[in-house]
C-alpha cells in the first residue's frame, strides 16, 4: 500500500481508537480523517469527495455555465472565499502531502490497523526509512538479512510515535512507486525519473535538492517581507478591535448603571413627591376640618340666637298685650335681622374661606423693579387661602406704605382699591429718585416677600440734537454749526470735525456730546462733572 493512496478507517466495522485527534489530520467538512486531501487555491485542505459535494457558486453567464468542461467556482467552507476548480474537478487540485503525513502519524499514535507492506499481514512493527515501507517482525528480519537492504535503517513504530513527525517520500501519481525527485523548470512541477524521460523529455529537469533553496528562499522572503508584517498588523488591529469591544461594553455597562441609577432616583423622587402630596392633603384636610368645626359652632350659635329671637317674638305676639308689645318693640326689632332676599328675611353671612397672609402675593410691575419720578406705578395684591386659592371676597384690612430708604421722611402716598374678589389694586406716584421700600401688610402682617425693593429713576430726558459724526458733516460745512462735544476745528468753525482736537473719535449727540445713541440727554452740569477737561462750551440746542 503506497502512502499516497493510504485511506484511514471510515467504515462502521473498522476499529477506531478513542482519544484526541490531531486537528491537522481532520477535514473540517466531514469531521473525519482526511481521505485524499486536496489543497484549494486559498490554502485550505479538504477531502476530495467533500470538495466534490460543494455547491457551485458561479457568477458567469448562463451560456458559459452551460458549456461542457467549464470551470466551476465554489465557496471555501473555511474562509468563504470564491475559488475556481480546475476543469478536471477536485482530482486536478494539488494533493496535500502534509495532511497525509498527519493522517499517517495520527493513525500511528492511535494504534491504527497498519499492515505489512511486503507480506500484507497485519501487525506492522517497524518501518524502513530508505524503502518507506511498513514491515512486520518477520519481514524486518528478512529486510536486514538481504544484502541490498542490510544497511537500511528500520525504526520501530513506537519510535515514530514518540518523534511526532513523519518524513516520507512523495510518490508520482502517473508512475506509482516512483518518487518525485526531479523538478521540471519549464512546467514548474516536481516529476519522477520516468516522467522526466518520457513526458518531460525535452524539458530542463534537475534534482529537487538543487532548486529547493531558491524556491524555498522565495517563499521565506514572501513570508518574512509581506505576510509576517501583515499578520502582525492584523493581529494588532484585532487586539484593538477587542479593546474597543471591551471599552464599548464598559461604556454600555456604565450607561446602563446610570440609567438604572436615574430610574431608581426618579422612582424615589416620585415616591417622595407622592408622600409630600399626601402630607399636604392631610394638612389641608385638618385645616378644612378645623374651619368646618368653627363654622359649625358659629352656625349653631347663630341658630340658637335666631331660634331664641323667633320664640320670644312669637310668644310676645301671641301672649302679650298691646302695651307689652309696644314696650318691647324696640329691643325686639334690634335683635331681629334687617333686609330680605326675594321676600324672605336673611340672617348672618357664612365665610367659607379664611385669608392666609403667608400665601398672599403681589403681582404687577410695582414690586422688585423700577419706577420713574412723576409717573404712576401700580401693582395688584391677591389674597389667598391656606390652599393657595384666591378668596372670592374683599373687605380685608390692607396697608401699603412706600418709603425712601435714604430719606425716611420722604413717603409716597399709596391708594388701595378693593375689587371685591380678593384682589386689591395699589397705585402710587413717587416724587423722589432713589431706592424705596414697599411695605404690603394684610391684617397688620407682611405678605410674602414684603418689604419689596423699588428703584425710582429720574425722568428720562430726550435728546434735542442730532446723533452725528461731526458738526461739519451734519451741517454741510456750516461754520456757525456747534456741537456739545469738546472738539474744535481751525478755520473759524465753531463746531467739531474729523481727526481734529477734542473730537471723541466716534459718532455722538450734538446736544450733549454723549457717544451712546440709546441714552438720555444729560444736563450740562452732569457732563461738566464727568468731563476730563472739566469744562464745556455753551452750545445751541
Amino acid at each position: 500500500v503506497s502512502f499516497c493512496s493510504y485511506k484511514p478507517p471510515q467504515e462502521s466495522g473498522d476499529r477506531v481508537q478513542p482519544g484526541p485527534v490531531n486537528p491537522r489530520a481532520v477535514c473540517k467538512v466531514c469531521q473525519r480523517l482526511y481521505r485524499e486531501p486536496k489543497l484549494l487555491p486559498c490554502l485550505h485542505t479538504f477531502c476530495s469527495d467533500c470538495i466534490e459535494r460543494l455547491e457551485p457558486f458561479s457568477r458567469r453567464g448562463p451560456a458559459e455555465e452551460a458549456r461542457p468542461g467549464a470551470a466551476v467556482t465554489v465557496l471555501c467552507p473555511d474562509c468563504d472565499s470564491e475559488v475556481d476548480l480546475p476543469r478536471a474537478g477536485p482530482a486536478g487540485l494539488t494533493t496535500d502531502h502534509l495532511a497525509l503525513d498527519e493522517v499517517f502519524l495520527e493513525t500511528l499514535v492511535t494504534d491504527g490497523p497498519l499492515g505489512c507492506d511486503l507480506c500484507g499481514e497485519p501487525g506492522a512493527e517497524g518501518r524502513c526509512e530508505e524503502c518507506c515501507v511498513n514491515l512486520c517482525e518477520f519481514c524486518c528480519q528478512a529486510h536486514r538479512r538481504q544484502r541490498r537492504t542490510a544497511s537500511h535503517s528500520v525504526q520501530g513504530l513506537e519510535e515514530l510515535k514518540a518523534g511526532g513527525r513523519l518524513c516520507r517520500p512523495v510518490l508520482c501519481s502517473v508512475h506509482p512507486g516512483q518518487e518525485l525527485r526531479l523538478f521540471c523548470q519549464p512546467c514548474d512541477l516536481p516529476v519522477c525519473p520516468e516522467c522526466a524521460a518520457t513526458l518531460h523529455r525535452d524539458h530542463r529537469c534537475c534534482p529537487a535538492h538543487d532548486v529547493i533553496d531558491r524556491h524555498g528562499d522565495r517563499i521565506r522572503e514572501l513570508v518574512s517581507a509581506h505576510l509576517r508584517p501583515r499578520l502582525e498588523r492584523l493581529e494588532e488591529n484585532l487586539r484593538k478591535v477587542d479593546i474597543s469591544q471591551d471599552a464599548l461594553q464598559a461604556r454600555v455597562d456604565s450607561a446602563a448603571s446610570e440609567v438604572r441609577a436615574f430610574a431608581r432616583g426618579y422612582a424615589c423622587a416620585v415616591e417622595a413627591h407622592c408622600l409630600t402630596l399626601l402630607r399636604r392633603l392631610e394638612d389641608i384636610r385638618a385645616q378644612r376640618r378645623t374651619q368646618l368645626h368653627l363654622q359649625r359652632a358659629q352656625l349653631q350659635q347663630a341658630l340658637l340666637d335666631v331660634r331664641g329671637a323667633v320664640e320670644f317674638a312669637e310668644r310676645l305676639l301671641s301672649c302679650g298685650s298691646d302695651a307689652e308689645i309696644l314696650s318691647a318693640k324696640g329691643v325686639t326689632l334690634r335683635r331681629l335681622p334687617a333686609g330680605e332676599v326675594q321676600g324672605y328675611p336673611v340672617v348672618g353671612v357664612i365665610r367659607c374661606q379664611a385669608v392666609d397672609v403667608s400665601r398672599c402675593s403681589v403681582e404687577g410691575e410695582g414690586q422688585s423693579c423700577c419706577a420713574t419720578v412723576g409717573q404712576r406705578g401700580h401693582f395688584t395684591l391677591v389674597c389667598r387661602d391656606s390652599a393657595g386659592q384666591q378668596v372670592a371676597r374683599g373687605g380685608e384690612h390692607v396697608l401699603v406704605s412706600v418709603v425712601h430708604k435714604e430719606k425716611r421722611s420722604c413717603t409716597v402716598e399709596a391708594t388701595v382699591s378693593d375689587r371685591g374678589d380678593g384682589s386689591y389694586s395699589v397705585t402710587f406716584t413717587p416724587e423722589e429718585a432713589g431706592p424705596h421700600s414697599v411695605w404690603v401688610c394684610v391684617r397688620a402682617q407682611h405678605v410674602k416677600g414684603s418689604p419689596f425693593s423699588l428703584t425710582v429713576q429720574r425722568k428720562f430726558r430726550r435728546h434735542g440734537g442730532t446723533f452725528h459724526c461731526c458738526s461739519f458733516c451734519s451741517s454741510g460745512g456750516d461754520r456757525e454749526a456747534r456741537c456739545g462735544c469738546p472738539g474744535t476745528m481751525p478755520g473759524g468753525f465753531k463746531g467739531c470735525g474729523h481727526a481734529h482736537q477734542g473730537h471723541p473719535g466716534k459718532p455722538h449727540w450734538s446736544c450733549c456730546g454723549s457717544t451712546v445713541e440709546s441714552s438720555e440727554c444729560l444736563p450740562l452740569s452732569v457732563l461738566a462733572a464727568v468731563s476730563p477737561r472739566a469744562h464745556l462750551r455753551t452750545v445751541e440746542l
